[in-house]
């Protein structure tokens, strides 16, 4: 039986094939346009969205000859927060939707806080009040798009983050549900019940008409129809935010455990186990997974610019001509000579929450050069992860000795060993990084039963390399100082 994991991204999309050995037969991906209606504001075209879907999971499934007949499950995971409103009878989105980037509904936030209503939001959700998650973006188009919100009381359209957008599809529209993890990011979910909770719906207008089922991420989400050449019916079993997709994909299943992936941004999720930890050092309190009925929960750390950091140096400042380069070119000097970024080029995310921060380089000489700049954006990138570490060390119920890490920017050697000698922690990496879909494979083998537990699949994690500190304390302590103080400028 093969698994087919859909990894829906903010930049693109990606289908996987994994088997029952947990190898990856097959991956492809396809892009799709990014939308700027205006500064600050981020938008995808849904059927942009759906479009890259089918052609990545068509060029998987034809990648292994048969493949399309012994597909078992499917498995999906997705960026997060972004926000799609939809018409019931006809599958049509109303609007553009709404990235988990976009700025739009800053001052939304900023009022409500303003009203003493943050310190609750907390409590319910194990959120902040910030325009990165979902609530105030369904309130937006509601009140935008013109009749929507009459329509939306009225039954006439649903609202999903994407999990949801591409399961309606897969479906032709028979089910309209999401997970507990997505619905933990929508700033209406009570993190403590599962369920969708009526004092955060009323304060910010949304009616409880336009949300979905929640389900666990092992549940029975659908079947599909019409989708790709499988035959039809065939179960969507798994389903999880990329985050916490990640979080399993790499085994974290005991308390302690912790991973970071590095994509456009930068997220690091901690388990805490069965009991709700709610951070006081500015981290997110959020479930890692809901299986069989039980919620496994986790503190996160997002920052909002990772990899997105090194693509600002290929093609604005156009001092690398691929985000591969970066390496090398950093790799020509021993040290950033004294240069700091601060990637706050979309706000600084946690444990700051600082939307109107903005990128910050100091440290220049006349000696600075291109060298220097790549080596400080890799130590920008690091020294965030830095920040959401020690926030999770001092909040997390158990202690954290290693950090597992994925995703693209992973790759960059420099990158890690530069993370070890920061954290002062080992950092290890596995063979494969493709932890989000492979976490979401995972969990849909669960729910179809070709896994029976996990402790099988803590056994199956593999290393590849492990960065182990080459720094001491006072360099650690003098690094440290010159982010702190470029913080404060940005």
């Amino acid at each position: 039986m093969l698994i087919l994991a859909i990894d829906q991204g903010t930049t693109g999309s990606t289908a996987l094939l994994v088997d029952e050995q947990q190898r990856i037969l097959a991956k492809r991906n396809q892009e799709f346009p990014q939308i700027y209606p205006q500064p600050a504001w981020v938008e995808h075209d849904p059927e942009a969205i759906w479009a890259s879907v089918l052609g990545a999971t068509n060029a998987c499934l034809d990648a292994v000859p048969g493949a399309r007949d012994q597909v078992g499950a499917i498995g999906i995971t997705n960026q997060r927060e972004t926000t799609v409103v939809w018409e019931r009878a006809s599958g049509r989105a109303i609007h553009n939707a709404i990235v988990w980037q976009c700025r739009r509904t800053a001052e939304v936030c900023a009022a409500l806080k303003a009203n003493g209503l943050e310190d609750e939001f907390r409590h319910r959700t194990g959120l902040v009040l910030d325009a990165y998650f979902s609530g105030t973006k369904i309130a937006w188009l509601l009140d935008h798009v013109n009749d929507a919100r009459r329509r939306a009381e009225a039954g006439e359209l649903a609202f999903g983050t994407i999990d949801s957008w591409l399961i309606h599809k897969i479906t032709a529209g028979q089910s309209h549900v999401t997970d507990a993890t997505n619905a933990s990011r929508t700033l209406v979910a009570n993190l403590a019940t599962g369920d969708w909770d009526d004092w955060c719906l009323d304060q910010l207008n949304i009616p409880r008409a336009v949300l979905p089922t929640i389900l666990d991420c092992d549940g029975l989400f659908g079947r599909s129809v019409g989708f790709c050449g499988l035959p039809d019916g065939t179960p969507i079993h798994g389903v999880l935010g990329d985050q916490q997709a990640a979080l399993f994909g790499q085994a974290c299943f005991q308390p302690g455990d912790a991973k970071c992936t590095y994509g456009t941004g930068a997220f690091l999720l901690a388990n805490c186990g069965g009991e709700v930890t709610h951070s006081t050092h500015g981290l997110l309190a959020t479930p890692a997974w809901r299986l069989g009925g039980q919620t496994t929960y986790a503190l996160e750390g997002s920052t909002f610019i990772a990899g997105a950091a090194v693509q600002w140096l290929r093609d604005e400042l156009q001092i690398i001509d691929s985000a591969s380069e970066i390496e090398a070119l950093a790799s020509q000097v021993p040290d950033s000579g004294g240069v700091t970024f601060v990637p706050a080029l979309a706000g600084l995310g946690a444990p700051h929450w600082r939307g109107d921060a903005r990128g910050v380089i100091t440290g220049l000489t006349r000696g600075s050069g291109r060298a220097e700049i790549a080596r400080a954006v890799l130590d920008g990138i690091a020294l965030q992860i830095v920040d959401l570490l020690e926030a999770a060390m001092a909040d997390c119920p158990a202690p954290l000795a290693r950090l597992r890490v994925d995703g693209g920017a992973a790759a960059n050697n420099l990158l890690m060993q530069t993370q070890a000698d920061l954290l002062n922690v080992a950092v290890d990496r596995p063979p494969m990084l493709e932890s989000t879909g492979l976490g979401a494979a995972l969990v849909a083998a669960l729910g179809v039963g070709a896994i029976d537990q996990l402790t099988d699949l803590q056994q199956d994690w593999a290393l590849e390399r492990r960065f182990t500190p080459q720094q001491d304390d006072h360099w650690r302590a003098g690094q440290r100082t010159r982010w702190q103080t470029a913080v404060e400028k940005a």
